[in-house]
């Protein structure tokens, strides 16, 4: 079983610059290697393998001597992730891999081996750099230590994820039932609503701080581009991005522990969210509430502990069908939250009653009784 551990690390001056040269070196390597593998395929209909493509960092590190500064396995790495990126594009229907930019804010490298850590002294060892002080703030998971990421935020703050794999399989998933599994319904009003009647309120942490991240933008536009207050300016708008994507984050991780700690099976709905991305009178508090990431984390610990995650369709009528009789109200529209059904008289909330049907609709789809 493979399990990541994300440590913050505090590099010096010396290691910083270090640093920032493996992320360009890497971003380098990656965008001419797939430059090479594109112009190949395009122009000749030729598709060259991994370790052809590592042929060439040797050429590389001959035409630019810079190249050697960094590690070569962080190198290395960087085309087997290229490579990686083609075949999750041809079996896995991914995207066409795309360059890596500067401008996107992402930094990060990668070493397959050759680290120490020391838990004692909280020192990370990496070759070229020597020693760093991390620091472990919870234990890290048993097993053998494979892949170390290196990561830098817009903020400046360096991490470090190790990957560990302690070669248990996962545990086999649990049996589960009608009273054992609850349907979630996501949406914008209200974070999720649960087949029991729950409702988990959406803190919006995006628009709370929609009018200082206003202010800060403003602030940004308004500084010449290269001056010192201009750095300085797009230094606090990152941190309040970062301040709520960490908020959205620790409130997801709190809310899918509790949903998967309590139940055996969970049961959501396959949402178009990049179609309703295009929405433009939806697509900020889409992008806000973050269900996708929400439903990831859900996936990953089901399979962690032996839980059962289950989808309906995308076009599944769980809004505008009764959870009793079944009669099916074609003209329900968004706007309105409640509806009585003609055929049985009962009034339904519009959410709990799309939780109950996706439970309803999941368990149909397996084969259980409901």
């Amino acid at each position: 079983m493979k399990r990541g551990n994300r440590y913050r690390i505090y590099p010096n001056m010396e290691q910083k610059v270090l640093l920032e040269k493996h992320f360009g070196c890497t971003r380098f390597v990656y965008n001419k290697l797939l430059n090479i593998k594109s112009t190949l395929y395009k122009q000749c209909r030729i598709s060259i393998s991994e370790f052809e493509l590592n042929n060439h960092l040797l050429v590389f590190k001959e035409i630019y001597p810079w190249l050697k500064e960094v590690n070569s396995g962080a190198l290395q790495q960087a085309s087997r992730n290229l490579n990686s990126a083609f075949n999750h594009f041809f079996k896995d229907g991914f995207g066409y891999p795309q360059r890596k930019k500067k401008k996107d804010n992402r930094f990060s490298f990668q070493l397959p081996q050759n680290y120490d850590l020391n838990i004692e002294k909280s020192e990370i060892k990496l070759p070229k750099f020597g020693w760093i002080k991390v620091k472990i703030h919870r234990d890290i998971f048993q097993g053998e230590m494979k892949t170390l990421t290196v990561s830098r935020t817009p903020t400046g703050k360096y991490y470090i994820s190790i990957l560990t794999d302690d070669e248990e399989a996962y545990p086999e998933p649990e049996p589960f039932s009608h009273t054992t599994m609850i349907g979630v319904d996501v949406g914008i009003t209200t974070f999720a609503t649960l087949s029991t009647g729950e409702k988990i309120d959406n803190p919006r942490f995006l628009k709370t701080s929609l009018d200082k991240l206003k202010y800060l933008q403003k602030s940004v536009l308004r500084k010449v581009i290269g001056s010192k207050n201009r750095r300085k300016a797009v230094y606090k708008l990152a941190k309040l991005h970062e301040l709520i994507s960490n908020q959205r984050n620790d409130f997801q991780h709190k809310i899918s522990n509790r949903l998967i700690s309590e139940n055996q099976a969970i049961a959501v709905e396959t949402l178009n969210i990049q179609g309703m991305m295009k929405n433009h009178k939806l697509a900020q508090a889409t992008g806000d509430v973050g269900w996708y990431s929400f439903v990831l984390k859900l996936q990953y610990k089901a399979q962690w502990l032996g839980k059962t995650i289950l989808k309906i369709g995308q076009w599944e009528p769980s809004s505008k069908t009764c959870n009793v009789c079944g009669y099916h109200n074609s003209k329900l529209i968004l706007d309105v939250r409640e509806w009585q059904c003609p055929e049985c008289q009962l009034i339904h909330d519009r959410d709990i009653n799309a939780a109950i049907n996706i439970k309803k609709f999941s368990l149909i789809s397996v084969g259980t009784t409901v």
